[in-house]
């Protein structure tokens, strides 16, 4: 072994020792031994690569748009229709159906909880018949495209708890979103653009605050972290040179910041130090990248017909949709929207129409665009919040207002595209909406599959961590064969 200096064993603490003689060691010799990596400009070994060598198995998909509508949607308001609760309309929920589940302190203590009915009409759609609401025409049109599971179902009952865990796996905050698993485990379709991108949107209602720690890393390299891409003039925070700074002269800089780095490397051997020049090299390349890819200008007028005129306001959801198809044509691995303002709890019928003229249109589209590009045979979209609404109203139930509680037994989110049966309902509720009666769910089973579209084993893509081997989802899940194509 090399014999350290001096200089060296002053500033030695137990991060460094670690990154040097243990784990961190053992991590950096698993990333630079992995399959594909490649030399970056600055001569560094690159990280970006298959963690996994290659997919496990052949993949249904090369990429996922994520349309996630936090605040939880009323499925009984939207997808999943129950004559019944017409019928039951201000009766009390049975004891026998709700069965003792845990609820919020919102109706925990309500005294009474009134079953209630929509006050939106439901027709069925298409050759498969999916039933949709009134609130939704746009997507009712595109029913034969999209595969419905109804029966998702957790065990969170509150936003950020049910939030991380559909990006994370996990309840606590901390480990890696799944647009960095997957970052991790395939790396980047497009070396100029990063392989998870995040953008963010909200309706007009008051919406739950989300983190910008569900789309981090965890305990993965930084560079797997989601990348936020804004509304403003300048899309990624920092990347544009500041005045007075040339293309010429910052590439010298970063050319003699990536040898200092290398230096830094070999004597602390800290992974974190090698990601950290790879995050250089890529926000030089995004420099031209970003732009182009964020400018819609040359998008025809029939794209904007076909999307809704919100597209042309930049941070809009139906902007947001329309970039997400750009982003896909670039190849981007894992692209997550957030739309925020879905969490009803009272004045539910004005609000929850909002949010719908906010979404439909421009998710229909969506789905729409990429079918006529031949790129939804190799694209997954995905529709759907953190959990569902109850059958009963929270609050006090009128005679044209009501509102509804979380709930986190079933609820109903949508899928299209590559690898998943079109023009299908899984999954059977009963007849109260309150249970699942058939085919249920998880939030595991929901992570399981998404990965096997892509051609990973679930159980197979882990990283080592504080002693243990974890992975997104976690010691559960199980691919759900139903969906598939």
């Amino acid at each position: 072994m090399k014999e350290l200096s001096p200089d060296y064993c002053s500033h030695l603490n137990r991060r460094h020792f670690l990154a040097r003689f243990g784990l961190g060691t053992l991590a950096l010799g698993g990333l630079l031994g992995c399959a594909g990596s490649e030399q970056s400009p600055s001569g560094s070994s690159g990280i970006n690569s298959l963690a996994l060598g290659a997919p496990h198995f052949s993949p249904k998909v090369k990429r996922i748009i994520y349309l996630f509508q936090s605040g939880g949607p009323s499925q009984v308001d939207l997808f999943d229709h129950k004559p019944l609760l017409r019928k039951m309309h201000g009766e009390e929920l049975p004891a026998s159906i709700r069965m003792g589940q845990r609820l919020t302190g919102m109706t925990a203590f309500q005294s009474t909880k009134p079953l209630t009915a929509s006050l939106f009409n439901f027709q069925q759609h298409g050759n498969s018949g999916a039933w949709v609401s009134e609130l939704m025409p746009r997507t009712a049109e595109i029913v034969d495209d999209l595969c419905f599971i109804r029966t998702m179902h957790t065990e969170a009952i509150n936003h950020d708890p049910a939030i991380t865990f559909f990006q994370t796996g996990s309840q606590q905050p901390g480990r890696p979103s799944m647009g960095s698993w997957l970052s991790y485990g395939l790396g980047s379709g497009n070396e100029n653009l990063p392989a998870f991108i995040v953008l963010l949107s909200r309706g007009a209602q008051r919406p739950q605050p989300i983190y910008s720690r569900l789309w981090g890393n965890g305990f993965l390299a930084s560079l797997h972290q989601g990348v936020q891409f804004r509304s403003s003039k300048d899309p990624v925070l920092y990347l544009s040179n500041p005045d007075g700074v040339s293309q010429v002269s910052r590439r010298a800089t970063l050319d003699k910041l990536a040898e200092l780095n290398q230096i830094r490397l070999k004597d602390f051997g800290d992974p974190e130090i090698l990601s950290r020049i790879e995050q250089y090299e890529m926000s030089y390349r995004m420099q031209t990248s970003v732009p182009e890819a964020m400018d819609i200008s040359s998008e025809p007028d029939e794209i904007f017909e076909l999307y809704g005129e919100a597209a042309r306001r930049p941070g809009t959801y139906a902007a947001n949709c329309l970039l997400a198809r750009r982003l896909a044509e670039r190849d981007v691995r894992f692209i997550q929207l957030y739309h925020l303002g879905w969490d009803q709890h009272s004045d539910l019928p004005r609000e929850l129409a909002s949010q719908c003229r906010d979404t439909d249109q421009a998710s229909a589209a969506l789905v729409a665009d990429l079918k006529r590009r031949g790129m939804l045979e190799d694209t997954l979209v995905i529709w759907g919040g953190e959990f569902g609404r109850t059958n009963y109203s929270q609050g006090r139930l009128t005679k044209d207002n009501y509102g509804r509680d979380h709930h986190p037994r079933c609820f109903t989110i949508w899928m299209a595209g590559g690898g998943v049966r079109p023009g299908i309902q899984y999954g059977e509720t009963d007849e109260f909406g309150y249970n699942i009666a058939k085919d249920p769910v998880h939030v595991h089973d929901f992570q399981a599959t998404l990965l096997h579209l892509l051609g990973v084993d679930h159980e197979r893509l882990t990283f080592k961590h504080q002693g243990r081997r974890f992975r997104l989802t976690d010691v559960h899940g199980k691919v759900v064969k139903g969906i598939l194509a």
